[in-house]
C-alpha cells in the first residue's frame, strides 16, 4: 500500500500527478526552460514516463518510451506556432481513479490520465488552454482582416497615377510600408507570452 502511494506521490504511475511549484525544479523538464527570455513553468504534469510542462511561453513535453529507460525525446511545441484547439475534459465516474484532460496543439492530439484527486487543479488547466486556443483563433482572425485590408489598399494606391513618381519608386515605397505594416501587425496578433492566461487560470 506504501509503495502505491509514493509512486502516485512521485509520479512513477501510468495515472499523472499534478506537480507542485516547489518541487518544479526536481523535473526533467525544468533544465528545459528558457530562463533568458522569462519562461517559466505554470502547470506540471508527470506520469511513469512523461513530463507535460505548461510553461507561459510553450508546452515541453519529456516523453519516456517506459518508466524503465533512461532515454528521454523532448518535445518542445512554442504557443507562437502551434495553435491550441479542441480542448475536452472528461471526468471521473463511480469507479475511475482518473480524469482525461484531451487537446491538441498544431497537428498533435495529446490525452493526458490523471489521477481524480487533481480534478480542481485540471480544471484550471482546462480554462487555462481553451482560453489560449480561443484568444490565438481570434488572433488569426484579426490578422487575416489586417493582411487582406492591406492587400486591397496597396492595389488602391497602385492605381493612384502621378507623373511625378515613377513606378519604380511607387513600388519601392508601397513594399516598404507593407512590410514595416506587417511587421507591426504581426507583434501584435501573434503573441508569444501567454501568462496573461496562467495568472488569470492558474495563479488566482
Amino acid at each position: 500500500m506504501f509503495k502505491k502511494i509514493a509512486a502516485d506521490a512521485l509520479g512513477l504511475s501510468d495515472i499523472g500527478v499534478v506537480i507542485s511549484h516547489e518541487d518544479f525544479d526536481k523535473t526533467d523538464a525544468d533544465d528545459f526552460i528558457l530562463h533568458e527570455i522569462d519562461e517559466k513553468i505554470y502547470f506540471l504534469i508527470k506520469t511513469k514516463a512523461d513530463e507535460y510542462c505548461f510553461t507561459n511561453r510553450a508546452l515541453i513535453h519529456v516523453d519516456g518510451a517506459n518508466a524503465m529507460s533512461k532515454k528521454r525525446l523532448l518535445r518542445r511545441y512554442d504557443y507562437s506556432m502551434f495553435k491550441v484547439s479542441e480542448v475536452f475534459l472528461e471526468t471521473a465516474g463511480t469507479i475511475d481513479l482518473d480524469v482525461e484532460i484531451k487537446f491538441t496543439i498544431g497537428d498533435i492530439k495529446l490525452s493526458i490520465d490523471i489521477h481524480k484527486r487533481f480534478i480542481d487543479e485540471i480544471k484550471d488547466l482546462y480554462k487555462a488552454l481553451h482560453a489560449i486556443g480561443y484568444e490565438q483563433k481570434q488572433n488569426a482572425y484579426k490578422f487575416n482582416v489586417a493582411e487582406q485590408s492591406l492587400t486591397i489598399a496597396s492595389a488602391s494606391m497602385g492605381r493612384i497615377g502621378n507623373d511625378n513618381i515613377s513606378p519604380a519608386s511607387s513600388f519601392k515605397e508601397i513594399t516598404s510600408f507593407a512590410s514595416k505594416w506587417m511587421i507591426d501587425h504581426k507583434e501584435k496578433y501573434v503573441k508569444e507570452d501567454f501568462s496573461h492566461i496562467f495568472d488569470l487560470y492558474i495563479n488566482k
